[in-house]
């Protein structure tokens, strides 16, 4: 497990098949993430946006990972996961990442 969940703008449709693959090999690649092979990476246009300023793009991921990360491990997961994004979403004016913790109930069931 983690899961990113990826909410975006249509903008960022062009970019994101991309994005999703190179946020699997930076988080792989990271040694807080013990087994690769439990990343889950999805994104979902969003239909309708407000947002209070004048640009209206915007990408936002949901990081969530299971607890015992320090909040150091989390904010450095954040920014690399932000700076993915920026590299592969330049044309988005509003990027942002979320983290959090898994529920201590979280279920998973694997074939």
């Amino acid at each position: 497990m983690p899961h990113i969940r990826i909410e975006y703008t249509g903008e960022a449709d062009l970019g994101m098949q991309s994005l999703c693959e190179a946020l699997l090999d930076a988080l792989s690649a990271h040694d807080a993430i013990p087994n690769p092979a439990s990343i889950k990476i999805r994104a979902l246009q969003t239909a309708y946006a407000v947002m209070g300023s004048e640009a209206q793009s915007f990408a936002h991921a949901q990081f969530a990972l299971l607890p015992g990360r320090s909040e150091t491990v989390k904010s450095e997961l954040a920014g690399l996961i932000l700076t993915t994004m920026r590299a592969h979403l330049p044309q988005i004016a509003n990027l942002s990442v979320d983290v959090e913790d898994l529920s201590p109930s979280y279920a998973k069931d694997v074939l």
